[in-house]
């Protein structure tokens, strides 16, 4: 069987790597707007409607107005914007997240993609909630550190630039009036009673990230040891071919001496380790920012959606 998708906004980052992991899928016609149409309403709408699944890959406004054009009850969206992804009737485009959330997106016409940043952070603490080691009322932080690719087309200029400015050279901390868009799925999708104290960090690397989550052993469930936590992660994603729960203190990592952002790039992989002290917790979660942080978690809702084999075209 032959599904038609089109990419509403396929000149974007995202929109790019969508049309990437679709070329050599022969389950799949690509509809594409012709360049002089891309802002014609009358012809996305077209093209919109005549999607088995349509992705947006659009700013949150245009998002929302792409969505008010569908005027049927099969085309799916599947939305990589920050508009819908704690609205509800909406399901979160993240499989893993617990069960039965691979029927939610199977039954669903309206999925959210999730943020790259938000994607590594509930991966990493969602399981930790559930398995009731973490209070929910917990006072939360966590620090991203991303390739630049994340900031669009501007930022990629802005780095991509020769010579490299010096302010650039080093990595950069944002979002720092504490209002970053991805904390409202943060907190929904983990259980979480607060968002978490978030900083994320751009660098000047293309792509790759890193959400690292420090605790206190305190702060867990009475008597909880880094063994349970680290447990409870495996446990958890028991069976996920696309996330990996390291062992504690991992070793190769901790002889190399430094963690490597960068080693999920090119796949949809998603990598959790955690460490640990006698009072102490870090538990750090990598992932492409450009793969299973948007394009590749896009396509895996999609696969999910469509009932085919849910790794199809993804590494």
């Amino acid at each position: 069987m032959t599904f038609k998708v089109f990419v509403d906004g396929q000149e974007g980052t995202t929109g790019l790597r969508i049309h990437e992991y679709l070329a050599a899928r022969t389950d799949i016609e690509v509809l594409k707007i012709d360049s002089d149409k891309r802002k014609d309403p009358a012809e996305r709408a077209r093209l919109l409607n005549a999607a088995d699944v349509a992705f947006l890959c659009l700013p949150d406004a245009a998002s929302r107005e792409a969505a008010g054009m569908i005027t049927n009850a099969n085309t799916c969206l599947i939305d990589a914007s920050t508009a819908h992804r704690t609205v509800p009737g909406w399901a979160f485009g993240l499989p893993e997240l617990a069960p039965g959330q691979r029927d939610a997106i199977r039954a669903s016409k309206r999925i959210a993609n999730p943020g790259c940043h938000a994607s590594a952070f509930i991966l990493g603490v969602r399981p930790l909630v559930d398995a009731g080691l973490l209070p929910r009322d917990a006072a939360v932080s966590a620090t991203s550190i991303t390739g630049y690719s994340g900031g669009g087309k501007s930022m990629i200029a802005e780095y991509e630039q020769q010579p490299l400015p010096a302010h650039l050279q080093a990595p950069r901390p944002y979002g720092l009036g504490l209002k970053h868009k991805h904390l409202p799925e943060m907190m929904a999708h983990t259980g979480l009673a607060a968002p978490p104290v978030f900083m994320p960090v751009v660098s000047s690397f293309y792509k790759g990230l890193a959400v690292s989550v420090p605790l206190h052993l305190s702060q867990f469930r009475a008597g909880t040891t880094p063994e349970q936590i680290q447990a409870a992660l495996a446990a958890h994603y028991d069976g996920e071919r696309f996330i990996r729960v390291m062992p504690l203190r991992d070793a190769a990592t901790l002889e190399a001496g430094f963690f490597d952002v960068q080693a999920c790039n090119d796949t949809n992989r998603v990598d959790i380790f955690v460490f640990a002290s006698d009072t102490q917790v870090l538990v750090l979660t990598r992932l492409d920012n450009l793969g299973k942080g948007a394009s590749g978690a896009a396509v895996q809702s999609m696969n999910v959606h469509l009932g085919v084999d849910e790794a199809l075209g993804l590494a």
